[in-house]
């Protein structure tokens, strides 16, 4: 290991820190997340079944993104 791997563990840390105070404080305004129209929900019984297809797409869309700005400005 070296400082860099340092850093880069130090900057991942901070962004799941950032992320969790986004959701304890805003978790009533982003209540529309995972029920996407798109999202596939099965329910029979005791079975459910949830594949969120279009929020893992816009969620990969949005990451994306914001590497791009990283690599970019970085």
């Amino acid at each position: 290991m070296n400082q860099n791997t340092g850093k880069y563990i130090i900057f991942i840390g901070g962004i799941i820190v950032v992320v969790g105070i986004i959701i304890y404080f805003f978790s009533d305004k982003l209540h529309w997340f995972g029920r996407l129209p798109g999202d596939i929900r099965y329910e029979k019984g005791n079975t459910r079944i949830y594949f969120p297809v279009v929020t893992m797409i816009l969620l990969s869309l949005l990451l994306n993104f914001i590497l791009y700005l990283i690599k970019k400005f970085f």
